[in-house]
């Protein structure tokens, strides 16, 4: 099976302006994507079981992989909400998934989101990981938008091994992806 676009491209491309960027002295010390995590959480479950089964199948069809669903972990009764009730699912990518998935989103998803300017660059958390939110999923062209019944949105989590945000922006900026400019 042939390496990921990306893949090749983070070798021989991005590895090189990185080393010369931050001067690493070892290329083993060069920050690289660990992990791509999917995240859906779906309030509307607690009602309606099939709900969370449809967002099930849409994540799976646009990762290539299926999810896994998640559990309520504290009962609050105001939302009707009790332990163990599943209430949203999610997926973890690596290796040759996650790159031919981050390759899709940079380059056919984002660009057919309305009204685009960019991702924006304020969501690294201190430690080189950067997560976005997608408000609607139609967004990716493995979806059939005529089959549609409910639009829902997803975390999108990069997991790097960066040390910084500095490190972690250079990374995914060298991938393609489209922050917005800052002013």
């Amino acid at each position: 099976m042939a390496e990921a676009r990306l893949y090749t491209q983070y070798k021989e491309e991005v590895v090189p302006k990185l080393k010369e960027e931050f001067s690493y002295a070892n290329p083993m010390s060069v920050p690289k994507l660990q992990k791509i995590v999917i995240n859906v959480g779906v309030g509307e479950a607690i009602q309606d079981k099939k709900v969370l089964d449809v967002i099930v199948n849409n994540i799976a069809e646009i990762t290539g992989q299926m999810p896994v669903t998640t559990k309520a972990k504290k009962s609050i009764s105001n939302f009707k909400l009790r332990e163990g009730m599943p209430i949203g699912c999610k997926v973890t990518l690596r290796s040759r998934i996650m790159y031919e998935f981050l390759d899709r989103l940079i380059n056919l998803a984002l660009p057919r989101t309305r009204d685009f300017q960019g991702v924006p660059d304020k969501s690294f958390d201190g430690r080189g990981n950067y997560t976005m939110g997608i408000k609607e999923h139609t967004i990716f062209p493995e979806i059939d938008t005529d089959k549609v019944t409910k639009l829902h949105g997803m975390d999108v989590t990069f997991v790097t091994s960066a040390e910084t945000d500095e490190e972690a922006f250079a990374l995914l900026k060298h991938f393609g992806m489209p922050f917005k400019r800052r002013n």
